[in-house]
């Protein structure tokens, strides 16, 4: 019966880290609101944050594999989320000849599928990073 348990918590603890992340990305867009623009049918917005998603299920996928408690995997979830962040800051000065979040917001779908591949690389380099 442990592992049951314990899958179940693990599965809690990826849905509050989720929605914690999801918080998070929601406050640093200023020009729009994530879950209005896809119930309008935004679809470069619903593709970067389905990248954000992904993204930080993948990194608490290797924090279980690699973790031995529930507590150490929150702590490289939560870690894994910050730098999920610092990545999407990153992507927004690298791109100076626009605005990432404008572009969004226009529903630019290139730039949503980069966001997306953005946010799904380096998930896979920060989850391979957690030993």
């Amino acid at each position: 019966m442990a592992p049951f348990v314990l899958t179940f918590f693990y599965f809690i603890a990826a849905i509050i880290i989720v929605i914690i992340g999801l918080v998070l990305f929601e406050w640093l867009t200023t020009k729009y609101k994530d879950w209005e623009q896809i119930k309008q049918g935004n679809q470069a917005i619903a593709l970067s944050v389905a990248g954000k998603i992904v993204g930080i299920c993948i990194v608490l996928a290797f924090a279980i594999y690699h973790s031995i408690t529930i507590t150490e995997t929150l702590i490289w979830g939560a870690y894994g989320m910050v730098l999920q962040l610092v990545a999407y800051f990153i992507f927004e000065a690298l791109t100076r000849s626009f605005s990432v979040e404008e572009q969004l917001k226009e529903n630019n779908l290139a730039v949503g599928i980069i966001s997306f591949g953005v946010s799904l690389g380096l998930a896979f380099v920060i989850g391979a990073s957690i030993t």
